[in-house]
């Protein structure tokens, strides 16, 4: 059966049973800022479950388009894992419960497929409930399902919540045997690769609070409204019904992974065993390939493209690996996705037309993006594969974190890529250097920062719209929305729908980025339409410039407008100024008058503080620095501006900023009797409104200067509750109280390196034991002793280079003797070699014999050099190449 069949059917029946058919929301979720994409089928009925809003329907189905991206690194490797996938599901908004949801999944399971249904063997079907609800077993039995396929499971299986208080409730798992092939017997907690899950029935009838974990929480009652919320995964269910392995082999993956394997001249399924995770590495790549390349489909689909952030970035690094992984399976005949894309829409457009009908407009983002990878792939990995012989060649297992930087910051090479580059050659990239260098050159790009800003028109045009209509009127300390006048447009003479421009009001809310704090964002409307504040700057004092994205018909100058902020924001970037103003005040006090500002950032919910300083802030200074602007927090200050002379500020002794400019007038902005300080941002009216400030590093950014980075109010609070949840877990597992986590941790981490260097002395005597054995087996190749072995899977490096020059010296000096091993290790294989003086002398040369054997590649001098980086596959070719060189 279709994937789009299977879809088609989910909905029919449960329009059948009246649920209204909803359609997928678009993959980014734009509703909710913790999220890059949707990544649940339930997450646009969220505020019907959380009665935020009144559902206009009692019972609803949909399929879902998510995107799960912690799943990035696991696509492939399992049958579980994909990053694009659609989930069914039926909900029910205080109609049917428990009973209903049963008995409409039974069917539609189990019904007959001329019927509708899927036609799955109901004595192959397993069902999971929590632990006490006897009411869901007694209605699975009613249904046929007999008492030893129904298993009672803990909350951690079959109990669900969001993790926040709310609604929450037991659920029912439906389980497919897909028999003694794929797994042992004995039900979903013996094996849940043999025993596949395709559905989950939640049933929300509780309430909960004090929400300490997942698992651990405090349940006040049931719902007055009881709601059923299912998810089927369309791959899955696929995958059962047309009797396939796992996702990467139904009717919309298969036949982009057929055609890489075929453009690669790799055969898929090289291991006999059915489970994934026990796949070849080659098999794991084409599934990678598939998924990405169905995935960057939808997501360009959904008005996503590639970009250094967010979901942007998301996409990139989607395009990227399948880029990456087709060119290691050999593909080197230009760019693939124009061959493989256009197979991702045929596969996918049954369901979703709209893929075909955009294609061109997809294509053109995923096509330039493979043209502008390969470009930085060429250049970047040529350094990245010198950088890691030279790192070997100097018996190093951390590349430098300059080269990481020089890869990224003059190649566009990205960080991600070089460290599992370096993983696959058994290297770690020093990534703390890495970041130091990127904090250095954000540093020095702050001085053409505001440039860069305003580069949207020149200084000339600024001039003269400052000129023509004088200063522009800031009244974003008193109000939030006015009525005001378009002014002018900067470069245009109107802007249509779709346009980004600038212009300028006669008098503007929005606070124009400055003084550390971000600008104000919202909305500009007019009589002809309406556009999207997407940044406020002011190129010259008194001239306030709003770059704004037209969404509504166009805009013109003269036009009277009405001007809104987005006041969630501005409150939550005023708390963060706020407490920056304490943070600063609280840094002098324990530190001294010198521990002045340097910077800052204040974004909505988190800060960040540069100042000046000798050397590092004690952690204990931290805590109390912490500890004591929370007191603060606490006494209920009032906050409050007030405009007078510099002289006067100064007397009452207002903190200045060093190299501010500041006119003959200023703002003084006071914390109670705390904190005094001249300053032109928003702030909150009491300390108290700040709800809570934590404090999350302190690092040095440059000679005498730190930076404190914080989280501030809700974000706070949220950071709290999940680091909660991780110290109670590690306390758990320790069985330790919460307080001597920490040493329990230290103490483990200094057993676990002493039992690292005990292994590694047993290794590498390991190795070593047969060095007498290979030596006096070593075979006579043209008059030169020949030793060519393969060291065990794992060898180190260095136990390479040891045993090499162990079985050599054990070779006469008089015999011409070549030595080279092979090893193996994260799916790469690497070689060295060996020469004694004597083969030197009849023009023999180690490196000579790794790059005949390596194409050009590796390094070292004539006695010892080395290479690798081919599959681990070619370990036996190497050898059988340096003795044919002999």
């Amino acid at each position: 059966m279709k994937t789009a069949e299977i879809k088609r059917r989910f909905l029919a029946h449960f329009e059948g049973a009246g649920h209204t058919v909803v359609p997928s929301a678009p993959l980014p979720a734009i509703a909710d800022p913790n999220l890059l994409f949707i990544n649940a089928g339930m997450v646009q009925f969220v505020p019907f479950f959380l009665g935020q809003r009144t559902p206009p329907y009692p019972r609803a189905a949909s399929v879902q388009k998510c995107i799960r991206t912690p799943d990035i690194d696991e696509v492939g490797k399992t049958s579980r894992h994909g990053t694009f996938f659609q989930m069914n599901g039926n909900f029910s908004f205080g109609d049917y419960f428990k009973d209903g949801a049963i008995k409409l999944a039974w069917d539609l399971s189990t019904n007959p497929v001329d019927k509708g249904g899927f036609g799955l063997d109901p004595e192959r079907i397993w069902a999971t409930v929590y632990l006490d609800d006897d009411e869901a077993i007694e209605i699975w039995k009613k249904t046929g399902l007999p008492a030893e396929r129904i298993v009672r499971r803990g909350k951690k299986d079959n109990f669900w919540s969001m993790g926040i208080p709310g609604p929450a409730g037991p659920c029912s798992e439906l389980y497919y045997d897909r028999g003694p092939a794929y797994g042992k017997e004995g039900g979903p907690e013996v094996d849940e690769d043999r025993y596949l899950e395709f559905w989950n029935l939640v049933f929300m009838q509780y309430e909960i609070t004090n929400v300490r974990s997942k698992e651990d929480f405090d349940i006040v009652g049931e719902l007055p409204a009881k709601n059923i919320d299912t998810g089927m995964g369309l791959e899955r269910i696929a995958s059962i019904l047309q009797g396939v392995d796992n996702l990467y082999e139904i009717d919309e993956v298969n036949p982009i992974l057929s055609k890489a394997a075929e453009m690669t001249g790799k055969r898929y399924g090289q291991t006999v065993s059915k489970v994934a995770g026990e796949s070849h590495p080659d098999d794991v790549r084409l599934r990678v390939i598939a998924d990405h390349v169905r995935t960057a489909l939808m997501v360009i689909s959904d008005g996503v493209t590639p970009s250094n952030e967010g979901r942007g970035y998301v996409l990139r690094r989607i395009l990227r690996r399948a880029i990456r992984s087709i060119r290691l399976l050999g593909w080197h005949e230009g760019p693939a996705l124009p061959i493989l894309l256009p197979i991702a829409r045929d596969c996918m457009s049954p369901s979703y037309p709209e893929v075909a009908a955009d294609f061109d407009r997809i294509s053109t983002y995923a096509y330039g993006e493979e043209e502008a990878f390969l470009q930085t792939l060429k250049a970047g990995t040529t350094i990245l594969d010198t950088a890691v012989t030279e790192t070997r060649a100097a018996s190093k297992t951390v590349l430098s974190g300059d080269k990481a930087f020089q890869l990224h910051d003059t190649y566009g090479f990205p960080i991600d890529l070089t460290l599992e580059i370096a993983a696959e050659q058994g290297l770690t990239v020093d990534e703390e250097g890495f970041r130091r260098l990127m904090a250095e050159q954000r540093t020095r790009a702050k001085a053409d920062a505001k440039a860069r800003k305003t580069g949207h028109a020149d200084l000339s045009q600024f001039r003269a719209a400052l000129e023509q209509g004088g200063p522009v009127e800031f009244t974003g300390y008193r109000e939030v929305a006015r009525e005001s006048v378009v002014r002018s447009l900067l470069g245009a003479a109107a802007g249509g729908q779709g346009e980004e421009i600038s212009l300028v009001l006669d008098a503007t809310p929005f606070y124009a980025e400055g003084g550390g704090q971000m600008p104000d964002l919202g909305v500009i409307t007019t009589g002809s339409g309406k556009a999207e504040v997407l940044d406020v700057q002011s190129p010259l004092p008194g001239l306030i410039v709003h770059r704004v994205k037209i969404l509504e018909g166009e805009i013109r100058p003269g036009e009277s407008a009405f001007a809104e902020i987005d006041t969630a924001r501005r409150r939550a970037v005023s708390r963060a100024h706020t407490a920056t103003h304490l943070i600063h005040q609280t840094m002098r006090n324990f530190l001294g008058e010198s521990a002045t500002q340097a910077g800052s950032l204040n974004a909505p919910g988190r800060l960040r503080f540069d100042f000046n300083t000798p050397g590092a802030v004690p952690q204990s200074v931290l805590h109390d620095v912490e500890q004591q602007v929370n007191e603060v927090l606490l006494r209920d200050l009032l906050v409050h501006a007030f405009v007078t002379s510099q002289e006067e500020a100064r007397k009452l002794g207002a903190m200045a900023l060093f190299g501010e400019k500041y006119g003959d007038e200023v703002r003084v902005v006071e914390v109670g009797d705390y904190a005094r300080e001249l300053c032109g941002g928003t702030h909150v009216e009491r300390s108290s409104q700040l709800g809570l400030v934590k404090i999350l590093s302190e690092s040095s950014i440059g000679s005498g200067v730190r930076r404190v980075e914080a989280l501030v109010g809700l974000d706070a609070f949220g950071h709290l509750a999940r680091e909660h949840v991780l110290v109670s877990r590690l306390a758990e597992l320790f069985r330790v109280p919460g307080d001597q986590v920490a040493d329990r941790v230290e103490q483990t981490v200094a057993q676990l390196r002493d039992a690292e260097r005990e292994l590694e002395k047993l290794r590498t005597q390991l190795v070593l034991a047969n060095a007498g054995g290979l030596a006096d087996a070593a075979k006579d190749v043209h008059g030169v002793a020949y030793v060519g072995t393969e060291a065990p899977e794992g060898t180190s490096a260095n136990e390479v280079r040891t045993l090499v020059q162990e079985i050599r010296g054990r070779i006469p000096a008089e015999r011409p003797a070549v030595v080279a091993v092979a090893a193996r290790a994260g799916g790469k294989a690497s070689l060295v070699v060996g020469i004694n003086a004597a083969a030197k002398s009849r023009g023999l040369s180690a490196g000579d014999l790794v790059k005949g054997a390596l194409s050009g590649r590796g390094g070292g001098n004539a006695d010892l050099a080395q290479g690798g980086g081919v599959p681990a596959a070619e370990a036996p070719t190497l050898l059988a190449a340096v003795e044919r060189a002999l």
